[in-house]
């Protein structure tokens, strides 16, 4: 069983699909917790719902679009927990636009949050991460593939795991690993206008012929960033199904 206690973890986009199982596996595995999302009230609500009381959780309001809110948010870690141990970077955007309907603005503001968010998390992040932490950031199976109508975000996603990769290198010496999930077709509130218009296409094509479930994801990236995984690092762990597998 992994234990989490006495470990601190870091999650951006708290009050996403994947974020908030995350938050709660690691709830029940004894982490502590920061988390963020640009949402307060709705994000102060779940904290307050999480089952594990010995376990504390401190909550911030932060766009990842902001350096300022961010190292104001992990100032706040290193305030109250005199740092972290694991940083979840799942805050995440996913609107759709043909490459030929997309703004010059619109391409910038996907690869803001989805690209440089991931960035500024892991730069900032890195700043209160202890030493032999763990990172891991929240790609997803549009980085490999690409994915008609949302090339921005497929972008995006590519470019977190060329990130990652290089973070990988940099932190090495201090003993933390950099890794990343890639999901495939997860049911959360994200993905639901996809999961309404390509659904069944997509899960006939899937080999286990569903979608994913979001604690499917947080039980992946509980792995990566747990002491089971110590010797893993620079890696992207597909989740979806065989989807990627499949094509």
């Amino acid at each position: 069983m992994i234990d989490f206690t006495g470990k601190v973890a870091f999650i951006t986009g708290a009050n996403g699909g994947i974020a908030r199982a995350t938050a709660l596996l690691f709830n029940q595995l004894g982490a502590s917790l920061v988390l963020t999302d640009q949402h307060a009230e709705p994000l102060d609500a779940f904290a307050a719902s999480l089952p594990n009381r010995q376990a504390r959780c401190v909550t911030a309001r932060v766009d990842v679009t902001s350096t300022d809110d961010l190292d104001a948010a992990c100032a706040m870690a290193r305030a109250e927990f005199g740092g972290i141990d694991q940083l979840v970077a799942a805050a995440g955007w996913f609107p759709e636009s043909s490459v030929a309907a997309m703004t010059d603005a619109h391409w910038h503001q996907v690869l803001a949050v989805n690209l440089d968010g991931v960035m500024r998390t892991c730069r900032a992040g890195a700043r209160v991460l202890r030493d032999g932490g763990a990172v891991v950031n929240v790609a997803s199976r549009a980085g490999h593939a690409g994915v008609a109508n949302h090339s921005h975000y497929a972008a995006a996603k590519a470019g977190v795991l060329g990130f990652s990769r290089s973070l990988a290198q940099e932190l090495a010496p201090r003993g933390i690993r950099v890794n990343c999930v890639s999901p495939g077709l997860i049911e959360t509130a994200m993905s639901a206008p996809m999961r309404e218009k390509m659904g069944d296409t997509r899960i006939a094509l899937t080999p286990l012929r569903r979608n994913g479930q979001p604690v499917e994801i947080a039980s992946a990236i509980a792995f990566l960033a747990s002491d089971w995984a110590s010797f893993i690092t620079g890696e992207t762990l597909h989740v979806n199904g065989g989807a990627y597998m499949a094509g």
